[in-house]
């Protein structure tokens, strides 16, 4: 019998700089260690924070950029099941709408950069990253998706769209 893993809750926040480019963190530690991923980290569940609330606070803490929940578009859910094998993860992903135009200095969980869409493409970023977040971003940002993803690493990455809606219509 496998052991209880319950759901891990965080967010993901897409910041772009006014030239479009993405502001990503190389993390220092797991998950994702030595891999470029968006800014993000986990709910604090022990005070009820929101998605919109979290994302507030990661956006501040690790790149000390001020937000609100207008600058925030929530464009995905994602339900990942056995990430890496170890464990399950609800997502709340976020377009942030106010530009960051300076890297944030290095913080304990990694060192950021820009790259622009296509060269995220060529860096290491997480495996999953590469068939799930990237190519669903590029496809809904600017809409709505909720989606699950069995991400079982003995098997091939099984992705179901739950909801699909196009440009908020």
């Amino acid at each position: 019998m496998k052991p209880d893993r319950p759901y891990k809750i965080s967010t993901l926040i897409f910041l772009k700089d006014k030239e479009g480019r993405f502001l990503l963190l190389k993390r220092t530690k797991p998950p994702n260690k030595d891999r470029w991923s968006p800014v993000g980290g986990k709910l604090d569940m022990t005070i009820g924070e929101s998605p919109f609330e979290c994302a507030i606070r990661e956006c501040k803490e690790e790149t000390g950029l001020e937000t609100s929940h207008q600058d925030l578009h929530l464009f995905s859910i994602i339900a990942e099941k056995n990430f890496e094998g170890a464990g399950h993860w609800l997502m709340f992903l976020f377009e942030c709408q106010k530009h960051i135009d300076y890297i944030p200095p290095a913080i304990e969980e990694g060192k950021f950069a820009f790259f622009s869409r296509e060269e995220i493409d060529e860096i290491i970023i997480p495996e999953t990253d590469h068939e799930l977040l990237w190519p669903f971003y590029d496809k809904h940002h600017k809409g709505f998706v909720m989606m699950r993803a069995d991400c079982d690493p003995d098997k091939k990455l099984e992705i179901v769209v739950e909801e699909n809606l196009r440009d908020g219509s």
